[in-house]
């Protein structure tokens, strides 16, 4: 198999607009992307989010643009876009979710109420697609994000098509038959073995957004767990961030799990039950607010916003 080093390709840009349904701020889907360690490394000019990925509705390479417009956002793209790759980039942006009840859970959990005053309109953004969010959670295992980003761009380089958009080329991150025949891909021998395990996962249509997204999310995080490669903080990884499963709690996310303790005050040795009952209050929503306080962390969010008691009337 060759490397994917053939010219660029380039296509007359497709729109359609998507509309969101509650409150959504695509300024602050711009600030989280520019500060994600697995989309940092994208160009940024402020107004745009620009992409290239293999569309899970036909595995093809599809390059996006992304810019605000009122209620919503405009989205071009390198190709017809049909019914399925629509959904597909309203799933990376979360607004395929109706999130006009979210915000009545900060009135219910002042902590979570500071964190949506903070960051007004922030909905999850995800991979471009639970093979890919599968394939970082693979990577990203026993090295830093940094480190990953890197190695899955040199993956993406050498190995996948690459499409021009807006005039700058881009390469999309290999599709699942690509990978599971690609040669050695500079990773540890047992990674890339996970890697092609994922791939015929993929290919059997296990690793889909609307494989996952059709069952419960317990039973979609055990049948994730099945997987090579994935644990339980992948398996969350895969379902929420992959998948744009809206109401899902991940098992075991340390991370996650210490920014709760931190805001809730909870003890150090905290059972996991604590976690989960915290988390049953965010109902139906429970994504949305634990990526919230993934957030925080990133410090994508506003420390500067007022006591709201305090606010001017």
């Amino acid at each position: 198999m060759s490397d994917a080093s053939d010219a660029p390709c380039d296509a007359s840009p497709h729109g359609f607009t998507l509309t969101a349904k509650g409150p959504f701020d695509f300024g602050a889907s711009l600030r989280f992307v520019e500060d994600w360690p697995a989309t940092s490394a994208l160009p940024s000019d402020g107004r745009a989010l620009r992409f290239v990925y293999c569309a899970e509705s036909d595995w093809l390479p599809i390059g996006v643009t992304v810019t605000a417009t009122p209620g919503g956002v405009a989205v071009a793209t390198t190709r017809a876009a049909g019914p399925d790759l629509r959904g597909e980039v309203a799933r990376i942006l979360s607004l395929d979710v109706d999130g006009s009840g979210f915000a009545e859970l900060g009135e219910a959990d002042p902590v979570l109420g500071d964190l949506q005053r903070r960051g007004p309109g922030l909905r999850p953004v995800c991979f471009w697609s639970p093979w890919e969010a599968a394939c970082w959670a693979v990577i990203v295992q026993r090295s830093s994000m940094l480190i990953a980003s890197r190695l899955k761009q040199r993956i993406a380089e050498r190995y996948g098509a690459k499409v021009k958009v807006d005039g700058r080329a881009y390469a999309a991150f290999p599709p699942p038959v690509t990978l599971l025949e690609a040669g050695g891909l500079g990773l540890p021998t047992q990674k890339e073995e996970w890697l092609r395990g994922l791939a015929r996962a993929a290919l059997d249509g296990v690793l889909t957004a609307e494989h996952l997204r059709s069952l419960a999310p317990e039973e979609a995080l055990a049948e994730l767990r099945a997987l090579p490669g994935v644990g339980p903080f992948s398996a969350g990884l895969i379902l929420i961030r992959g998948a744009g499963a809206p109401d899902a709690f991940p098992g075991d996310e340390p991370r996650l799990f210490a920014t709760l303790r931190e805001e809730y005050g909870l003890r150090e040795d905290a059972p996991p039950s604590a976690y989960r009952r915290l988390a049953d209050a965010w109902r139906p929503y429970r994504s949305w607010a634990s990526f919230l306080f993934r957030a925080s962390t990133y410090g994508v969010l506003d420390d500067r916003v007022p006591d709201p008691e305090r606010a001017p009337s």
